[in-house]
């Protein structure tokens, strides 16, 4: 993904909900998201959702909010069979992530992965739940 682009934070960091755009609850994580989470607008993702994006920083934003952000890389995962990329974004200007970013990204995936395929074991969706790699983009 190109240039800027703006996401709309569905999880603040810390949280374990997602809520969709007219405040229910769209899913609950098995571990709190140790980042601001959201989804691209004007975008879809294979699972038929809006791309999701995962913003690093010191930032703690609200749910709802509108943001500037500038993609460095991507989560690839399946969630019970199916892609569910994630882009890895800092707030524009911000520059980009850091080392122990990019480690704090693979690590809680690693965990994230395990404990959902379990959750997707239980309500009977067993296909595959893993987390197939963390890509850098090229440095701009």
């Amino acid at each position: 993904m190109e240039g800027p682009v703006w996401v709309r934070v569905e999880v603040p960091r810390g949280s374990f909900v997602k809520r969709r755009p007219d405040g229910s609850v769209d899913f609950v994580s098995p571990l709190p998201s140790p980042f601001d989470y959201g989804s691209i607008e004007d975008t879809l993702a294979p699972d038929g959702d809006p791309m999701d994006a995962l913003i690093l920083g010191r930032q703690r934003l609200v749910v709802g909010a509108r943001v500037e952000v500038e993609v460095w890389g991507r989560v690839d995962m399946l969630d019970a069979g199916v892609p569910d990329p994630k882009c890895v974004c800092t707030i524009r200007g911000g520059g980009p992530p850091g080392e122990r970013d990019w480690r704090r990204v693979w690590a809680f995936f690693a965990r994230y992965v395990r404990l959902k395929s379990a959750l997707n074991w239980v309500r009977g969706a067993a296909r595959p739940t893993r987390l197939l790699g963390v890509t850098r983009h090229p440095r701009r």
